[in-house]
């Protein structure tokens, strides 16, 4: 699933490419997958102007003239600008396209679990007001009273996506290893230079990985069709019994909340 960083690389390269435009005509090239949607509202997107692209957690939404369209990538899905596309996509992916006044946006979907939504700017959908601050903007105070009011192991407080938005089992496993914590610690077990620590090496290997443009460990591309860089630096996500990068201790693995976890045992206290 494309987490916080292949989705700000996404909005990045789609909001200096896409934005006051208008959208000039929208293609249902799978009617299956738009069943879970609007269609009529998704139409009444026609003829508006794109104003802006946000996103909070691994949430998108483009904020047109009237309405504003939610998207979420689900675990295979992606955005891509298909008249600029570095590489060949499969057609019988291609979901929808949005035919913009000088460029095409298609969404392809492997799997076609992502989720899209038109909405009213005026009140926004449960899916975003119910997330929790994203991960790239909470600041250290509250980074640290979240984690010293829980009880839950650090992972799983981490991957809570209404306590910290935007982290996935990627960017957890890494950020854990990097600071040095063992994945099923208690969340408020964590001291003061712990805390430090993790709240500094996550916001440090997002801006990381975003420069990289996220990490392409499956299907994820950018919006140019291009793969990411980071997985290039990976330490200890998906690698399970390699060596580890500081010790030379086997990387362990266990399921913390039914999500495969790597990391050291020497290293994470």
């Amino acid at each position: 699933m494309p987490e916080l960083p292949e989705v700000e690389t996404i909005k990045q390269q789609l909001k200096k490419a896409l934005t006051n435009q208008k959208l000039v005509e929208v293609k249902v090239l799978d009617p299956d997958f738009v069943k879970k949607i609007s269609l009529e509202d998704l139409f009444s997107l026609k003829g508006e102007k794109l104003l802006d692209i946000k996103r909070k957690g691994k949430y998108l939404w483009f904020v047109f003239e009237k309405k504003n369209l939610l998207w979420h990538l689900g675990l295979t899905g992606g955005l891509i600008l298909l008249n600029r596309c570095k590489t060949q996509i499969n057609p019988k992916f291609l979901r929808l396209s949005l035919n913009f006044e000088k460029d095409t946006l298609g969404y392809f979907d492997i799997r076609k679990f992502g989720r899209i939504k038109v909405f009213d700017p005026k009140h926004l959908p449960k899916e975003i007001s119910t997330l929790g601050k994203d991960a790239l903007e909470i600041d250290q105070e509250n980074f640290g009273f979240l984690l010293k009011n829980s009880s839950k192991p650090v992972k799983t407080l981490l991957l809570d996506q209404t306590k910290i938005s935007g982290l996935g089992n990627i960017y957890v496993d890494e950020a854990l290893f990097r600071a040095g914590i063992h994945p099923l610690k208690k969340a408020s077990s964590l001291n003061k230079e712990e805390l430090n620590r993790l709240y500094h090496t996550i916001k440090a290997l997002l801006h990381r990985a975003i420069e990289l443009r996220g990490s392409s460990v499956k299907d994820y591309i950018d919006a140019q069709g291009q793969k990411g860089r980071f997985q290039e630096e990976h330490l200890v996500y998906g690698k399970k019994g390699q060596i580890c990068p500081i010790c030379g201790e086997t990387l362990q693995y266990i399921k913390v909340n039914q999500r495969g976890t790597t990391f050291c045992k020497n290293c994470q206290s």
